[in-house]
């Protein structure tokens, strides 16, 4: 007979051979669903591919010569050109998320739900039916008549204001003790200096939030490029990724290992931020 034990849902869990074997068969079979495509487009990319609907999990002699093709038609300028709009793009999305999520939740201003109704709006919209207006902005920067066309900059403004990151820090910055705010004006703190040394600091859960989702979502971008980008040599990574039937598949799947990496990386890298920051609001009390 099986031991049943209570888990704290109230729920029966049993420890026996038979709930010992389900387990191992449930933990199998998700591991195949979610990294076995990964598992295949690691090991595929080493192989020669001529059938991107044959991918395998078993290497069979491994190659290099995919990624050298790849380095042939230019991969590292796609990838450094990603690098570079996510780099300042992801600069300008923070700074203004900061800003934008400060004066949200601790000052009050006139008409200050129709800000936020306006941010919450941008959520609901999707892109394809912004490509027209964006395209037409983009051409014809308002006030400064520039024509960002063509260009990473073009790639990079309109990444400054996402409003998930604008949400995430103002509800966080909400929860920030106000005693501390008034303590330091009592103390002769200016704005600028409660700002950056008291409420900034107590963010940083947060920051990592936005940044790890801010990275993915610049990263993957792919209408952005196609709408700006007039010529290869401003293509991102995402969108050279684009089937070439000069190329093998083989050859696509490792520019796609490339472009998979940076992601994982971020992700690894500021796993503890990023694990803080969703349970902090659970953990406040």
């Amino acid at each position: 007979m099986s031991a049943a034990t209570e888990t704290a849902l109230g729920l029966t869990e049993r420890r026996g051979a038979g709930a010992k074997l389900i387990k191992a068969s449930v933990y199998a079979g998700l591991f195949v669903v979610f990294a076995g495509p990964l598992l295949a487009l690691l090991v595929s990319s080493f192989n020669h591919v001529s059938d991107p609907t044959q991918l395998s999990v078993i290497p069979r002699r491994p190659t290099l010569d995919n990624f050298r093709i790849a380095f042939d038609h230019g991969v590292l300028r796609y990838l450094l050109n990603s690098f570079f709009v996510v780099g300042f793009g992801l600069l300008l999305q923070v700074a203004v998320s900061v800003l934008a999520g400060y004066a949200l939740a601790r000052k009050v201003f006139p008409l200050m739900t129709l800000v936020m109704v306006a941010i919450l709006a941008t959520m609901m919209l999707p892109e394809e039916i912004l490509a027209l207006p964006l395209t037409l902005v983009l051409g014809d920067l308002p006030l400064l008549h520039l024509n960002l066309m063509g260009t990473l900059a073009g790639m990079i403004v309109p990444l400054g204001a996402w409003a998930f990151s604008i949400l995430v820090m103002t509800e966080f910055m909400k929860d920030v003790p106000r005693e501390l705010e008034e303590a330091a004006r009592i103390d002769g703190a200016g704005e600028l200096r409660i700002f950056a040394q008291i409420i900034l600091p107590l963010c940083k859960p947060a920051l990592g939030v936005i940044g790890v989702f801010g990275f993915t979502m610049i990263w993957d971008q792919y209408l952005l490029p196609l709408l700006v980008a007039t010529d290869s040599s401003a293509y991102t990574l995402p969108l050279a990724l684009r089937i070439d039937p000069v190329v093998t598949p083989g050859v696509v799947l490792a520019a796609s290992l490339l472009a998979l990496l940076p992601s994982v990386l971020v992700f690894l890298f500021f796993q503890r931020s990023f694990a803080r920051g969703l349970t902090s609001g659970a953990l406040k009390g």
